[in-house]
């Protein structure tokens, strides 16, 4: 089973390195599982809990885009949501990535439902520059391309939808043998 290193950059001089299973390498796709991500408090968007410390992630991310996305769920496997991170494209080096994060995200919940997050974040690295205009106006019209193919009921994509936590776990298990 291979592993991938993920260099997450966060303006302004942040820097997480995550290390995650690698369990499908397409081209157009890759699917990594982040089986116990290293958060040690629960994420909550409202008054849902949508991530418990223990819980599993699964990740997709799409070379050339501006953004990736994370199925998330409870301990226990539950389903949440589908959390958009609009990044930079990321640049993938064999097993080491780098990725750019743009401070701006969307939360699609298990019903459909949307809230966009971070605006203030994304506006204050917007203001000091740590985005210049052009990224920032490229990551405005992502989001609003994404908003608008889940409105059309074209979203998650088909590779999200057929990959579930079961389906990646399965996948891991058989590649780690």
């Amino acid at each position: 089973m291979a592993q991938v290193e993920i260099h997450y950059r966060r303006p302004p001089d942040r820097l997480d390195i995550f290390v995650q299973e690698l369990v499908l390498d397409r081209p157009d796709c890759k699917v990594t599982l982040h089986e116990r991500p290293p958060l040690n408090t629960a994420l909550s968007i409202g008054d849902r809990v949508i991530f418990e410390p223990g819980a599993p992630i699964v990740w997709f991310v799409f070379p050339n885009a501006w953004h990736d996305l994370g199925r998330f769920h409870l301990r226990d496997g539950t389903f949440t949501g589908y959390y958009v991170n609009l990044i930079t494209p990321p640049e993938l080096q064999g097993h080491m990535w780098k990725m750019f994060d743009l401070c701006l995200d969307l939360w699609i919940d298990a019903s459909g439902e949307l809230q966009v997050l971070d605006q203030d974040e994304f506006d204050e690295a917007v203001d000091r520059l740590w985005i210049d205009v052009a990224t920032a106006r490229r990551a405005r019209l992502e989001l609003e391309r994404v908003i608008a193919e889940v409105q059309a009921g074209r979203w998650p994509p088909q590779i999200v939808r057929e990959h579930d936590l079961e389906r990646v776990r399965a996948l891991y298990r058989a590649t780690a043998r």
